[in-house]
């Protein structure tokens, strides 16, 4: 694993005489390790003095190696294979590098420029691990399914019968959108097995009595039922089974097992008296920002990651998950109420509090001298201190609104400048911290967007998750669904299910053949071109047209330049537009298409077309950091590590303005209405003068 897989995704520079950067790992409770060793990158600065400088390694704080510098190699690019004693790693380590500094016999700046070492993103850990055995027990889940220590994009097995029914694939949906939750930013995906058990790895079982698995003997069921059993090709690995007597019970079994998971024990456990939660509300998703009240910033990040120590400290980040249809159009900003403490500093410096959203600056709050104007003690310009010797105060901020999108973070960095020079020792003695009752307030934007947009969607799972458990939602497969079609789905259930920290407990799931019942509803349509005959009945509303010869599609067209100019614009311009688009007839491209519902105005269709030899690269773009941000506009094709984004097709709209706000919007955006209304109210003016100067005149004559 590099550094990126580590958690450390960004340059590593060590500077002082003394400064330390932290590796995190750790280790599945299902594999033993047998082995490790880093292989550490690393440059050094050329002032650094050998006999009094080296870089120290540890493990759990328990030394591994000191790596010497030498004057012949500093500056240059080195490599060092380092050991690692098994018997020093746990579940959570830590690998500490430590440059141990000096550039002087003398007295020296401890913050010195040439006081500098690099370690290299190429470095890397490799570990060897062997399988270990853990006993069967409900009262581990999520474990060993899934492993919170587990850095990687989980891969988890699903084995359904000969063929998976629609109910069995709703009740399937359920449990891929929990596992989504709870992989996070690792994504997940949920390789299909119909009627045979996968080998080397963990699996998640459905079964109904009449459910027929090579290999597997299942237990009688009675009912909605969970339990773990060991894989009978390798007891080392486990199946998680979820059983029912009938569809119902197969979805009450689901529901179960992700709302009440860490109220199970033993090896099996039979469901009973289970009751529904109430449906959820709109824009209610568990990691979504409230938008009907201010949130305090401690409901988003724990109190121990709001508070930093020393000259050099981590940047407190706060991650803000907002309802991607927020209507930020001639806002001011997003009102932050900002609390924060910090060390005094001994007299007025360049000290400040730096803030940004994501990598945009919003900007600095100085930090204070505790006694600015003189060393008396009735100075009443002195900084009032709180009992554990820091200055609190607090701001009043306006966050970008532009900077704002559905996944974004609050980045707060200090930066204390050093009170000391040659001679003078650098006491580490500041600390600085963020309030937990610090509040970010949305409720005062509307929820407001056009459409389609697909990076909503990528990045925000809208509109599908307006509702966290998919009550609003239908799936719509193919009526005999492939084993590429059923991937697809589940997921794309684990990607909605990480938007909102919520299962997918109400999903609709059925064939093309039904989509007429689900006219209310947003629509995800998945299948190729071959299987999925909606592709093919609205072809007049997707920007896909199908042709024996090619496929492609077609966008804006001369006519809508036209409605432009006299409606105002109907299409989104922040990107490029073509007439034209080809893929490839072999399935191996992929394509995401957004536009209205064609059973109700106001709905939402997005259109997954996507076969055996594209689906792999379609999820890998929409788990992938660096792709994700590529898919947007209402169509995009993935081509293998490729992501092109076009705009074709109406624009329409979905939530609800303010009637001033609606007004003040529909006005800038045609000018030509701007100018009949600007008319029509001239002419309303000059005839109700032209009736009142009539009515004074014949009053004058009377």
């Amino acid at each position: 694993m590099n550094l990126a897989q580590l958690g450390v995704d960004y340059s590593v520079t060590l500077r002082g005489t003394s400064a330390t950067v932290g590796i995190p790992f750790s280790v599945r409770a299902d594999e033993l390790i047998t082995a490790a060793s880093l292989k550490l990158d690393y440059s050094y600065s050329p002032a650094l003095i050998p006999e009094l400088s080296h870089l120290k390694v540890s493990v759990n704080d328990v030394g591994v190696t000191t790596l010497p510098v030498t004057s012949a190699e500093a500056g240059k690019p080195q490599s060092a294979v380092i050991p690692i004693d098994r018997r020093l790693i746990t579940d959570f380590n830590r690998i500490n590098i430590e440059l141990i500094g000096h550039y002087t016999r003398g007295c020296e700046d401890p913050s010195h420029t040439s006081l500098w070492a690099k370690v290299d993103a190429s470095s890397t850990l490799r570990l060897t691990v062997e399988p270990f055995k853990i006993h069967a027990d409900l009262a581990t889940l999520p474990l060993p399914f899934f492993d919170a220590r587990d850095t990687r994009r989980l891969n988890l097995p699903f084995v359904f019968g000969s063929a998976a029914a629609f109910s069995t694939l709703e009740a399937a949906g359920v449990v891929s959108s929990w596992f989504g939750a709870l992989t996070d930013y690792r994504g997940a995906v949920f390789p299909v097995s119909s009627g045979a058990l996968p080998t080397g790895a963990h699996a998640v079982v459905f079964a109904m009595p009449d459910t027929t698995i090579a290999g597997l003997a299942l237990p009688p069921i009675e009912g909605p039922t969970l339990a773990v059993v060991d894989h009978p090709g390798n007891a080392t690995h486990k199946l998680l089974l979820v059983m029912g007597r009938n569809p119902a019970e197969l979805r009450t079994a689901s529901s179960a097992l992700v709302l009440n998971s860490r109220a199970l024990t033993g090896t099996s456990a039979l469901i009973s008296n289970f009751a529904e939660p109430a449906a959820r509300r709109a824009y209610d998703a568990p990691r979504w920002i409230a938008s009907d009240r201010p949130v305090q910033l401690g409901e988003l990040a724990a109190a121990d990651d709001l508070t930093v120590a020393g000259y050099t400290p981590d940047v407190v980040k706060v991650n803000l998950r907002l309802p991607p249809d927020l209507f930020t159009w001639r806002a001011r900003g997003i009102p932050l109420d900002l609390g924060y403490r910090y060390t005094p500093r001994v007299r007025a410096d360049q000290s400040t509090l730096n803030l940004s959203l994501g990598e945009t600056f919003v900007g600095s709050l100085p930090l204070k001298a505790a006694n600015p104007a003189g060393e008396r003690w009735w100075n009443p310009l002195a900084q009032p201190l709180l009992p554990d010797g820091s200055v609190g105060e607090r701001k009043k901020i306006l966050l970008p609104p532009l900077a704002l999108g559905s996944r974004n973070q609050l980045r707060m960095h200090y930066y204390f400048e050093p009170a000391a020079g040659p001679c003078t020792p650098l006491l580490d003695n500041v600390r600085g911290g963020i309030e937990a009752n610090s509040t970010i307030d949305i409720s005062a934007l509307p929820h407001y967007l056009a459409m389609p947009e697909l990076a909503s969607f990528a990045n925000g799972g809208f509109p599908f998750t307006r509702v966290a458990d998919l009550a609003e939602t239908a799936v719509v497969l193919p009526e005999q669904p492939t084993s590429s079609d059923t991937q697809t789905y589940l997921a794309l259930m684990g990607q909605l299910g990480n938007a909102t920290g919520y299962p997918a407990l109400r999903v609709t799931v059925g064939g093309a053949s039904k989509v007429s019942q689900w006219a209310d509803k947003d629509l995800l349509v998945i299948g190729n071109l071959q299987n999925q005959p909606l592709f093919a009945q609205w072809a007049e509303r997707m920007p896909l047209k199908r042709s024996q010869r090619v496929q492609a599609f077609r966008l804006g067209t001369w006519v809508d330049e036209t409605l432009k100019f006299v409606a105002g614009t109907r299409q989104r311009e922040d990107l490029p537009s073509s007439t034209q688009m080809t893929v490839a007839k072999d399935g191996s491209d992929a394509v995401l298409s957004g536009f209205e519902s064609p059973l109700k105005p106001g709905r939402s269709v997005v259109a997954v077309v996507a076969d055996a030899g594209s689906q792999r690269a379609l999820l890998n773009a929409l788990m992938s950091p660096e792709l994700l941000k590529a898919i947007q506009g209402s169509t995009a094709i993935v081509r293998e590590a490729q992501v092109h984004s076009l705009l074709a097709g109406e624009t329409y709209y979905v939530g609800h303005l303010p009637p001033i706000a609606w007004l003040q919007w529909n006005l800038s955006r045609s000018p030509l209405l701007l100018a009949a209304l600007v008319v029509a109210l001239a002419f309303i003016g000059a005839a109700a003068a032209y009736l009142s100067l009539q009515l004074r005149a014949r009053r004058r004559l009377r």
